[in-house]
């Protein structure tokens, strides 16, 4: 049996999407952002958008891509994004669906096939080893 080289890291693929979608705030009705970034599965990342808290709750509403189907749902806002990070140009918002159907669910999942998926960023910090000090490390290593 062949093994495929994807693994599973807990969380649904990232798909590249530039979509027009409305996202008010719950409480007031007041537009929150007007673009989806990326979209996945269980969440997705809106900007530009005004500023919120996280885990406040949001309405949302866009049309599936290559379709006339429109999402109707809520999402809970799990990650805002300021703009001042390396990669990041304007402000968004990180937000996990919650309470589709689940036709709704599969004919996102079904859309998403059509998408590109986002490529891996670029992690600054310790993760990044410059090559010299990789090589110490691997000729320091006890044999």
């Amino acid at each position: 049996m062949r093994r495929s080289s994807f693994r599973f890291h807990g969380r649904s693929p990232r798909r590249a999407a530039r979509l027009a979608c409305q996202v008010v705030r719950e409480r007031d009705f007041r537009l929150i952002a007007d673009r989806i970034v990326d979209l996945s599965p269980g969440g997705l990342l809106v900007g530009p958008a005004d500023p919120v808290l996280t885990g406040e709750r949001l309405l949302l509403s866009f049309c599936l891509p290559g379709s006339s189907y429109w999402i109707d749902g809520e999402a809970v806002v799990t990650r805002v994004l300021h703009g001042r990070r390396p990669g990041e140009h304007s402000r968004g918002l990180g937000m996990a669906l919650e309470g589709l159907s689940p036709f709704a669910q599969m004919m996102l999942e079904r859309a998403l096939l059509s998408l590109p998926p986002i490529p891996p960023g670029v992690r600054p910090g310790r993760r990044e080893a410059p090559a010299n000090v990789v090589r110490e490390l691997v000729l320091s290593f006890p044999r």
